[in-house]
């Protein structure tokens, strides 16, 4: 499987998994159409599945448009049913997914929204988070709580090493200064600002992280209590 980043909006990302054996496709999270069908344009590739992670708009505003135009099924959580546009097949916790040649596992990962979940697509060793885990961040907490957005990130880092981790926003220079603020003694974030720091000065994503990057250096990650994860949820709210 080929991850194609698309960036949309202000500072979301929507992905392209292309199976380059068939030419088919899905995109995660389309928040627009147009940057979409722009990658597409002029390619032999059959955009098949749009998978959306939560009900956000910034996250389901291209669903209905690329559905029209190529004919796409639309996934979502089941309990997100009225709240994800053009929905077509409703997925459950814990269930793994097949279609073609793509198969992922869908963690329910509440916090950020109820409905969140995210795809881990564990054959090829990726996962979109949405907008519950960042690169160095994780996401505000608007319709859970603190302890389902810790259990959900306590799911998540348990995943291989390995793991390459596709995220909804270009988050992560921004995110970086609230880590170090509060581990200011870590080596491996310090060296992997130094690394951020060059991919936004040439321009390109900081997208993919992998499961060990977070490990050793988001804070909300390397917290490993639900008073101390809420405290400093409460601080980046307010950083």
């Amino acid at each position: 499987m080929r991850v194609e980043i698309i960036p949309c909006l202000q500072d979301n990302y929507s992905y392209l998994i292309i199976d380059d054996s068939n030419n088919s496709a899905c995109v995660v999270d389309p928040s627009e159409t147009k940057p979409v069908i722009n990658f597409l344009k002029n390619k032999n590739i059959n955009l098949k599945y749009i998978l959306n992670t939560h009900h956000h708009f910034d996250h389901i505003g291209g669903n209905k448009d690329l559905k029209k135009k190529y004919g796409s099924i639309v996934l979502g959580f089941k309990n997100d049913s009225e709240r994800i546009p053009e929905i077509d097949v409703l997925l459950e916790d814990n269930q793994i997914w097949k279609a073609e040649n793509f198969t992922a596992k869908i963690m329910h990962i509440p916090g950020h929204t109820t409905g969140h979940i995210c795809f881990h697509f564990f054959e090829n060793k990726l996962i979109f988070t949405g907008d519950t885990l960042f690169s160095l961040g994780c996401g505000k907490i608007f319709e859970g709580t603190y302890e389902e957005m810790f259990n959900s990130l306590n799911k998540i880092k348990s995943l291989p090493n390995e793991t390459k981790i596709y995220c909804g926003h270009e988050y992560t220079l921004n995110n970086s200064k609230f880590c170090i603020k509060h581990d200011p003694n870590n080596l491996n974030l310090k060296n992997k600002i130094e690394n951020i720091k060059k991919q936004v000065k040439d321009g390109l994503p900081t997208i993919p992280s992998t499961i060990k990057d977070e490990l050793d250096c988001n804070i909300f990650l390397r917290t490993n209590d639900l008073e101390s994860f809420s405290k400093l949820r409460d601080l980046k709210d307010n950083f």
